[in-house]
């Protein structure tokens, strides 16, 4: 029987609604098959009917619809294995990593099918093999690591981190960390705040207090209004004055909703922040934030929290819009990409030795492995700042048994002694 063709595509990326069967990358795959996809789209009503069911995961922002439409039929609860397709672009991998992270942890079988057409044919037509996979994952004695430090959740996580939730009662138990819920209406009134003081001149952050450039034109992303990142500045702003208000260590910013609410993104105000010695993560993930706040403790640097994008052969394609300014050699500024607005980063990580890292939502199992940073890319179809990552032997971790979707990668080996 064909393989029957589902698929998971977000509102945020327009640029794939275009129809799946034109897709090269589809049509590819079909190729190196032999025989075309029973293509269903985004009609899941009949997925788990089938011998050779295939999510085909086309974007970011995915893994909260994959929930909704799945878990209401029951199908979650079947043992038949859950297979992802991915792609390269927009986020796919990513997303996939964090459903395929929901379903290890809920003792479902999965795997994510990215690679050359070939590959990817070649495990379709052996999806019934047994896994053999050595587990990658493990266990950390971080005890008492993060002790008397605290961090704001700025917001919810994001809808769709939904493996990534954590128990703040063991967070305090294992780390010794606070974890301290802000109402996204208290960022928002102080955004608000900080922009009447920018209008009357009282106590602003300008571009030139920060030690910020001027504008330069995007690569990829329209011109930035000089409004947009004055903005962001009072994005900024409104942080720090939580930051002192709570007195806190660090603080994770569910940050997509400033999209709609100040037209605007979180990336430049926690580039700074992360410069400044604060723990700052994106998309309210607090895993990633505690990951960054146990390697700044331990290692004693800032960490780049990334989305994996690409595997091609022992190379990691990692990105992201945000980036810590202190770990760049240089950078411009761009758009966010998943909404062509705001102020987004796109900075140059020196080559070199480097540590791929990521604590569990149990805080007592975790991914290390030592690499090295060999290049940095910026292209189109991705988050602004893009460095390639040599990581031999890690392929089977990301495609079977990651920890969510966000790793944070940070210069210099070190894989503590357990």
């Amino acid at each position: 029987m064909k393989p029957v063709l589902y698929t998971l595509t977000s509102s945020l990326h327009t640029e794939t609604a275009k129809d799946v069967a034109q897709e090269k990358f589809i049509q590819n795959i079909e190729l190196a098959l032999g025989e075309k996809f029973d293509i269903r789209g985004d009609d899941l009503s009949t997925y788990g009917q089938h011998p050779c069911d295939i999510l085909y995961v086309r974007t970011g922002g995915t893994e909260g619809i994959f929930l909704s439409k799945l878990s209401r039929k029951g199908i979650l609860c079947t043992p038949a294995k859950v297979r992802l397709l991915t792609s390269g672009k927009s986020n796919s991998l990513a997303a996939s990593m964090e459903i395929l992270s929901y379903l290890n942890n809920n003792g479902i079988e999965g795997e994510i099918l990215h690679g050359t057409p070939e590959y990817i044919a070649e495990r379709i037509k052996c999806s019934d093999e047994e896994d053999n996979t050595p587990d990658l994952r493990v266990k950390v004695d971080f005890k008492g690591e993060l002790e008397g430090q605290k961090f704001g959740v700025v917001g919810h996580p994001s809808d769709w981190l939904i493996s990534s939730g954590v128990d703040y009662a063991k967070v305090k138990e294992v780390l010794g960390a606070e974890l301290i819920d802000i109402p996204m209406a208290e960022l928002l009134d102080e955004i608000e705040q900080a922009r009447q003081r920018r209008e009357e001149g009282v106590s602003y952050f300008t571009p030139e207090s920060l030690g910020l450039p001027s504008l330069n034109d995007p690569k990829f992303g329209n011109p930035i209004p000089a409004s947009d990142l004055s903005d962001s500045i009072c994005i900024y702003a409104a942080l720090r004055r939580l930051i002192v208000k709570y007195e806190l260590n660090g603080l994770t910013l569910r940050c997509f909703d400033l999209l709609t609410s100040v037209h605007n993104t979180g990336c430049m105000s926690l580039a700074l922040l992360n410069s400044e010695g604060f723990v700052a993560t994106c998309e309210g993930d607090i895993p990633a934030m505690l990951s960054m706040a146990i390697v700044r403790k331990v290692a004693g640097v800032s960490g780049f929290q990334c989305n994996l994008s690409e595997i091609k052969g022992d190379e990691l394609l990692f990105a992201h819009c945000t980036v810590p300014l202190n770990m760049v050699r240089k950078w411009v500024y761009d758009t966010h990409f998943e909404s062509g607005f705001g102020v987004a980063i796109h900075g140059e990580l020196p080559e070199g030795p480097a540590t791929i890292f990521k604590l569990a939502p149990d805080c007592c199992t975790a991914f290390i492995h030592e690499a090295e940073i060999v290049r940095n890319c910026y292209e189109n179809n991705l988050c602004r700042t893009q460095i390639i990552v040599k990581a031999p032997d890690t392929a089977p971790y990301f495609l079977r048994q990651s920890i969510g979707n966000h790793h944070i990668v940070f210069p210099g080996h070190f894989v503590r002694k357990q």
